[in-house]
């Protein structure tokens, strides 16, 4: 007879990711000691998140992203931060959390604003615009509004060291038949709009701009390519944590000792004890 009270209870936490019973583990459906062995993590993290398992090919292109963004040094806050927590005693997951804390819009978001300026492209290019049209159209507005193009530039590299690698691998995909080439080809227009608008200053594609071409090529959704990009990211942040708590250092800030910050405020006064009679 059917309990409506334990169907409530059943339902709770209702998902179709992972079924677990006694000696029984089922992730999407297959038996982990199956999975063990047999699929790579890449292919682990799509099953994960798409319910069913990826291509080699689109494994391999999401693992080549996944490997270009797993660290960008001590100057990055999210690495600095996770080797200034280790200092203050913590342990190795609050370092860790304290990192992935920091990834919001401005540091960790750029993949997924720039997808979602991607896909902004495509929806004009349906409206039968071209393709560099579309593109010149999204910049162009997002100029005049004074925004960021998110994914173009970089702060620290003339040419992002790791775009170019990546862009021809996601090249050799679309020639593999792995991926249609459709947001190689926007990201592409996008830089040449960008560089129109700048008045021939080549502003190339970053880490940032070439890992959203291709979680746009391989169909994920705009939100998880924060996700992902945190995925890559926690290898860095756990490599220099651990490294950090190997050099046994106490309480280290962001500065050395030798380095003083900068005091603006009001010059040295004395407190009035009553202020009536000031």
């Amino acid at each position: 007879m059917e309990n409506p009270k334990l169907n409530e209870i059943q339902d709770w936490w209702n998902t179709k990711i992972i079924d677990i019973q006694p000696g029984i583990i089922r992730v999407r459906g297959y038996p982990i000691e199956q999975l063990i062995g047999s699929v790579s993590f890449p292919q682990m993290i799509w099953l994960m998140l798409r319910g069913e398992l990826p291509s080699a090919n689109q494994a391999s292109l999401l693992e080549a992203a996944l490997v270009a963004a797993v660290d960008h040094g001590p100057q990055a806050p999210s690495i600095s931060m996770a080797r200034m927590a280790m200092t203050c005693g913590v342990h190795i997951n609050n370092a860790m959390a304290s990192a992935i804390n920091v990834l919001g819009d401005v540091h960790g978001g750029a993949g997924q604003q720039c997808m979602q300026l991607y896909h902004e492209v495509a929806e004009l290019e349906n409206l039968s615009a071209s393709t560099l049209e579309a593109a010149r159209q999204v910049v162009n507005e997002r100029l005049s509004n004074k925004r960021m193009i998110e994914g173009f530039g970089h702060r620290f590299h003339p040419e992002d060291p790791r775009s170019d690698r990546l862009l021809r691998i996601a090249e050799d995909a679309v020639q593999k038949g792995t991926i249609s080439g459709r947001y190689v080809t926007i990201g592409k227009a996008v830089e040449a709009a960008l560089r129109e608008a700048k008045g021939s200053q080549l502003i190339p594609m970053n880490i940032d701009g070439v890992t959203a071409v291709i979680y746009a090529e391989l169909k994920f959704p705009i939100e998880l390519a924060r996700g992902l990009f945190i995925i890559s990211r926690s290898v860095g942040i756990l490599s220099h944590a651990w490294e950090q708590s190997q050099q046994g250092e106490r309480i280290k800030g962001p500065m050395p000792p030798s380095v003083s910050y900068r005091y603006d405020g009001p010059e040295p006064r004395k407190l009035v004890e009553n202020s009536d009679e000031q």
